[in-house]
């Protein structure tokens, strides 16, 4: 369903993406995990066209997303849900509003259909009847399952989390993953979650990818990476402080 072929972006000489290739099947969850300021929340950046790469595509459904024009990315991101970091909903808005953006934006809808489906949206994150509280009335958790609720009022076919345990507390960060879990098999959704916290990523991921130094360097099923040699690999989810990654940056620090 999503292709990622060769990948690269600079930032002002700086090498996030390196020639960066994934590819993710339809219906599966695929987590990519990683130390933070890797490049994970960049490259679903790429995913959504908000970045376009120096080089490389990324082919969705047989569409390269950096070759389309405004409109034609407007319609593929209708079949895009995104959970921000932090929520990023609206102050200004209610959660109701906050919920049905993306459809008053961009989709036709009566207003009939629209409250059924923030409704639905809502019902669907275990927060049914709260439209009319604002944002600064709710809970961390609470904000990061309105961002939710707001990446499937849409129905897409694809969701982004951008790490969507960050900020709370293990309590709630566990429901998060579970209802992560929920939902990808109640909607048969493929998925794409950005994340350095390894229980998460054991608990939602079908398939998990790690970037390191602007590439995947190995990717698997959660039992496979458990079990992968490469010592990268082995000091990230272990959570070592010693180990080649600590290395490289001590090194960096020299000069």
């Amino acid at each position: 369903m999503i292709d990622i072929i060769k990948v690269s972006k600079n930032f002002n000489g700086h090498k996030v993406l390196d020639k960066l290739s994934l590819k993710i099947e339809k219906g599966q969850t695929c987590v990519i995990i990683g130390r933070s300021g890797c490049g994970k929340s960049v490259l679903l950046k790429h995913i959504v066209g908000i970045l376009k790469p120096d080089s490389g595509k990324i082919v969705i459904e047989g569409q390269n997303i950096p070759d389309l024009n405004e409109k034609e990315l407007d319609a593929v991101r209708m079949k895009l849900g995104m959970v921000f970091q932090g929520g990023a909903l609206f102050d200004s808005m209610t959660v109701g509003e906050n919920v049905g953006f993306g459809l008053i934006e961009h989709d036709h809808v009566s207003r009939r259909e629209l409250l059924e489906r923030i409704e639905e949206a809502l019902c669907m994150v275990d927060l049914c009847g709260i439209e009319n509280l604002w944002p600064a009335q709710l809970s961390g958790g609470m904000k990061k399952r309105v961002a939710l609720a707001r990446a499937i009022c849409i129905r897409p076919e694809i969701i982004l989390y951008d790490e969507p345990t960050t900020g709370v507390d293990p309590i709630t960060a566990d429901s998060i993953n579970e209802l992560i879990r929920s939902l990808h098999d109640k909607l048969k959704v493929t998925s794409i979650v950005v994340t350095h916290d390894m229980k998460s990523a054991y608990r939602v991921g079908d398939k998990l990818a790690m970037l390191y130094q602007g590439n995947i360097i190995a990717e698997g099923t959660p039992e496979e990476i458990q079990k992968a040699k490469n010592p990268v690999v082995h000091q990230f989810i272990n959570g070592l402080a010693k180990g080649p990654i600590t290395e490289t940056i001590d090194h960096y620090r020299e000069y």
